[in-house]
Parts: structure tokens; C-alpha cells; sequence
């Protein structure tokens, strides 16, 4: 009863202290509306293309190119055939047309603007594959002419390459992305807090008084890391509603399995501040350890921005930050309900807490008090 007592006590204390609530639930909120909305153009994965105007001379008896440029119509690209006196070549080096195709019986020739390089590529591509297919229909002609047309109208076998996407537009955007890396920061700095849960003790001298109550320390230290344990959480159910609302943000089909691994990183997180608050001998020796940790850990862990594919002594710095591993197993759960890359994330968490806690255990037993 006594541990659920002193338990109860840090919760409300947690949540009577406005600068907590704010740091915990204001500032991630703010966090990713900023972070999201301002760097939202990294994670675009398309781009868009304005329609193509090409100018065209066609010298040719037959209609193939007309045919061609009716299907290129549906595709946003359109064609104006030049009057005799238009310089075809310097309206598309003064940018007043996209492209310029001679068509004749010796071939297809295009004159591009290379400052657009995109719109370049795109009808570079699609008149070769006309030229492809006139060159096709030339054979067919010489070889056998009555099967020209079953050449080019059977769509029997259509189907020889059949194209599929894994998890087809399920990648995080800015919104979604930077919901996932702050939640997972916020986590962290939850061991500031923890880090003052026996300090806080000592400052306001309420040590001595809490030992000679009729409560043995182990009590007391249960009951603080529980209270830590459900602050922390609280505020992490918050943050991850008001993202999922507010934003919008994707936090997948699996949200118990989601909460668990981030769980288990509020009690690693829990467990730092406590151990790293009995390895220091002053009061705020730990604030600052914690800080200089949690900001190395956020940066190498794409907190602040996305590292893709790092390589060499920097993937080596990276993936000694636990954010790293909580990020990529977030990821991997919610974009390719990959449950086994849960693994990694909540063992690297659980083995630091029972590190830090069996140090805080054996330091608090060799105190005499909470001192």
C-alpha cells in the first residue's frame, strides 16, 4: 500500500507542475507542426510536370505521326505544327516551346531545351518509343504485310511483365515521420524527471523524513520509478493522440505493439535518470549529463532531420543511439508490419534499465538514507 501511496503522490505531483506538462505534451505537439510543416518538401517522393508544348514539321505521306501525337494529347503533351517561316530551333532555345520534331521519311529528329532536363527526358522517351515501334512495323512490312495490323490491335498476350509495388504509398511523410522521432525523443527526455525523483529528496531535506517513516527504501524506490513509469506513459498516449488527431499522423494498425516497444523506452529512459542521479554526487550533475546525452542521441537518431543510409564511422555513431533503434523498429511496424523489428528496439531497452537499475539498487543499499 505504501508503494501504490508514494506512487499516487509522484503522479500528481508530475501533473500539478505546469513547466513538466508542457515540456511532456506542448512542446512535442509543437515540435512536429513546426518540423513537419518546414521540411515537409524532403519527404515528397513525387514531382510534378506541367503540360509539354512541342513544335513539329511532318513531311511524311503516311499518318503514323498524326496518330502518335492524338495518344500524346492524353498524356498532357500537345503539338503545333510550325508554319514555314517558324525557326523551330530557336523557339525552343528561347523557351517558347519545350521541344522541336522534324519528321521525315529519314527519320525523327527532336531538338530539346536542356534547362528543363525532365521534360527532356519525357519526350526523348516517348518518341523513341514511337521510332521503336515505326521500325517494328517497318520489318513486319517486308517480312510479312498481312500481319502488320494483328500486330498491333492483338492484346491477347499483354500481360508477359506484370509490375507490383511492396506496400504501395505507405511511406512516412513529414507529418507521419517527425510524429514517430519526437514521440520517441520526448520518451527520452523523460529521464530528466526520473533523474530528480531521490535528488528532489535531498534538496528540500524531506529525506531524513521519509526514512524515518514506517516505509523500508525499497518501498520508496518502487513506488517512485512506478509513479515515474506512469507519468511517462500518460504523457505518451497524449502526444500520441493529439498527433493522430491534430495531424493526422499514421501510427499504422498496430498501436498496442507500437505503445509496447515505447514502453519499454520510458522504463530505459526512467531507469537512466535514476542511475545516472545516484552515479553523481551533486544535485544538478545529472540534468546535465542527461541533457548532453538525450541531444547527442536525438541528432544521431533523426530526430532533427532524416539520415538515410549513413556509412563508415558515422553509421557506427548512429546506431550507438538508442533513438536510432527505436525509429527503425517504429518504422519497420507501422510501413511493413514487420513485428519481429520490435525485437532489437525493446532488448537494447530492457537490458540498459536492468543495468541502470541494478546500479541505483546497490548504491541505494550502501547509502545510509536516501543521501
Amino acid at each position: 500500500m505504501s508503494i501504490l501511496n508514494i506512487a499516487w503522490k509522484g503522479i500528481k505531483t508530475d501533473f500539478r507542475h505546469t513547466k513538466t506538462l508542457f515540456f511532456m505534451l506542448a512542446f512535442p505537439i509543437l515540435l512536429m507542426l513546426v518540423l513537419g510543416t518546414a521540411l515537409s518538401n524532403t519527404f515528397t517522393t513525387s514531382l510534378p510536370v506541367d503540360d509539354l508544348h512541342v513544335l513539329y514539321k511532318d513531311t511524311t505521306q503516311g499518318g503514323s505521326f498524326q496518330q502518335f501525337m492524338n495518344a500524346s494529347e492524353k498524356s498532357g503533351i500537345h503539338f503545333k505544327k510550325a508554319a514555314e517561316k517558324i525557326d523551330g530551333k530557336r523557339e525552343v532555345k528561347q523557351s517558347t516551346y519545350d521541344g522541336y520534331v522534324e519528321v521525315t521519311e529519314k527519320g525523327v529528329q527532336l531538338y530539346v531545351n536542356n534547362e528543363n532536363n525532365i521534360k527532356a527526358n519525357i519526350l526523348q522517351g516517348m518518341l523513341s518509343a514511337y521510332v521503336n515501334k515505326y521500325n517494328i512495323a517497318s520489318e513486319i512490312m517486308k517480312a510479312a504485310p498481312d500481319k502488320l495490323n494483328s500486330a498491333f490491335t492483338s492484346r491477347e498476350q499483354s500481360d508477359f511483365i506484370k509490375e507490383a509495388s511492396i506496400n504501395p504509398n505507405k511511406e512516412p511523410g513529414s507529418m507521419d515521420y517527425y510524429a514517430i522521432v519526437i514521440t520517441t525523443m520526448i520518451v527520452l527526455y523523460g529521464a530528466m524527471s526520473a533523474s530528480s525523483l531521490i535528488v528532489s529528496e535531498r534538496v528540500r531535506r524531506t529525506a531524513d523524513r521519509l526514512i524515518a517513516a514506517p516505509v523500508r527504501k525499497s518501498e520508496i524506490f518502487i513506488g517512485k520509478v512506478l509513479g515515474s513509469l506512469v507519468s511517462n506513459g500518460l504523457c505518451i498516449i497524449l502526444v500520441i493522440l493529439f498527433s493522430k488527431l491534430l495531424f493526422n499522423a499514421n501510427w499504422g494498425n498496430h498501436l498496442g505493439l507500437v505503445f509496447l516497444v515505447l514502453l519499454t523506452e520510458v522504463v530505459f529512459a526512467v531507469s537512466l535518470g535514476i542511475g545516472v542521479s545516484f552515479l553523481t554526487k551533486t544535485s544538478t550533475a545529472p540534468q546535465v549529463i542527461i541533457m548532453l546525452f538525450v541531444q547527442l542521441a536525438s541528432f544521431f537518431g533523426g530526430a532533427y532531420f532524416k539520415i538515410e543510409n549513413p556509412e563508415g564511422i558515422f553509421k557506427f555513431i548512429t546506431d550507438l543511439s538508442p533513438l536510432t533503434w527505436m525509429n527503425s523498429a517504429m518504422t519497420k511496424i507501422i510501413y511493413a508490419n514487420d513485428f519481429a523489428a520490435a525485437i532489437p528496439a525493446i532488448s537494447i531497452n530492457l537490458i540498459g534499465s536492468f543495468l541502470f537499475l541494478l546500479v541505483s539498487i546497490i548504491s541505494l543499499q550502501r547509502r545510509e538514507g536516501l543521501k
